[in-house]
């Protein structure tokens, strides 16, 4: 899809694990910590930060595993990262002139992401996005999480701006079926924590992007389009 073609923008929403913000050296962390590993290998975790804690502890731990001690780790886990929810996490390189560019085009943004409010707030609150954007819905803030339509369609509502007239980048294909599921806009976001076994192109997203620079280059050509049809 051009950006000539786009709906009108009004709103903008990103995922946060893998499309903001590379949370990905935090959690590695907390995870050896959690699961008594030493060290996480991050390209072997990088596909998994989508899956969740379950999935994470499940990939680290010994197969066969007694359940009671993946229960210990991924409590473990949650608490270990909580403490530590951004020592290393920075913002994509590139995300923040996006950020910038919605701001002085009066654009509101927002996040909607599976992560638990419990985690998300500090962790936009450690990156001072907190009050930048203009919407949050964690992963227990809407009745059903992603892929389910309700947190893109929450977010939505509380920017009083109908669907087809927002888009929405992440990820991972749970992003995109919440997304098209909702009816807005669909950007696929490949710098992300990707699944090899599961490439972008494959989900169905109305635009795929490799690098934050092409949703730069795409965003400005349709806030362009956008200004022609304000006059």
């Amino acid at each position: 899809m051009s950006a000539e073609s786009a709906p009108r923008l009004e709103a903008m929403l990103f995922d946060l694990d893998g499309t903001l913000a590379d949370t990905l050296p935090d959690l590695a962390d907390a995870l050896a910590t959690a699961a008594d590993v030493g060290a996480v290998d991050e390209a072997r975790l990088r596909p998994l930060v989508s899956g969740g804690a379950r999935q994470m502890i499940a990939n680290v731990l010994t197969p066969g595993a007694d359940p009671a001690r993946h229960d210990r780790a991924r409590h473990r886990f949650l608490a270990e990262y909580r403490e530590r929810i951004a020592v290393r996490t920075r913002l994509f390189p590139g995300i923040d002139p996006i950020l910038r560019t919605l701001e002085g085009h009066g654009v509101r943004w927002g996040v909607v992401t599976n992560k638990h409010a419990w985690l998300t707030e500090p962790l936009l609150e450690s990156l001072d996005l907190e009050r930048r954007a203009a919407c949050v819905v964690s992963g227990d803030t809407a009745a059903h999480p992603k892929p389910h339509p309700a947190p893109v369609l929450l977010a939505c509502e509380r920017l009083s701006v109908p669907p087809r007239t927002a888009v929405y980048v992440g990820d991972a294909r749970s992003d995109i079926t919440s997304g098209r599921a909702a009816g807005v806009t669909t950007v696929s976001a490949g710098w992300g924590y990707l699944n090899p076994d599961d490439p972008p192109e494959r989900w169905g997203a109305d635009i795929d992007t490799r690098t934050p620079q092409d949703l730069l280059v795409w965003l400005r050509g349709a806030l362009g389009a956008r200004s022609m049809m304000a006059r």
